[in-house]
């Protein structure tokens, strides 16, 4: 139960920081799912941690997950943006 969870919130994470940051651009879910997972453990754990929740499930946790799958996708859209133009 908590592997389902953690995938729903790292996709909830990757979906809204594709709303944030995508410009309109469809990401498929699959990267919208590896943004959101990798995000949520970046900016979920640290702030969770630095606010002092623990590993708990709580508001603080989440609002990190989201700015850390922002910033996770602003850095892979980098790469990208890098790499075709060097093509």
């Amino acid at each position: 139960m908590l592997i389902l969870a953690i995938l729903v919130l790292g996709l909830a994470a990757g979906w809204v920081a594709n709303l944030l940051v995508g410009h309109g651009r469809k990401a498929n879910g699959a990267q919208l799912l590896t943004v959101g997972i990798a995000g949520s453990f970046v900016g979920g754990l640290l702030t969770s941690l630095i606010s002092g929740d623990g590993l708990a499930l709580r508001p603080s946790g989440l609002i990190g997950s989201i700015l850390g799958a922002t910033l996770v996708l602003l850095v892979v859209q980098a790469i990208s943006k890098r790499q075709v133009s060097r093509s």
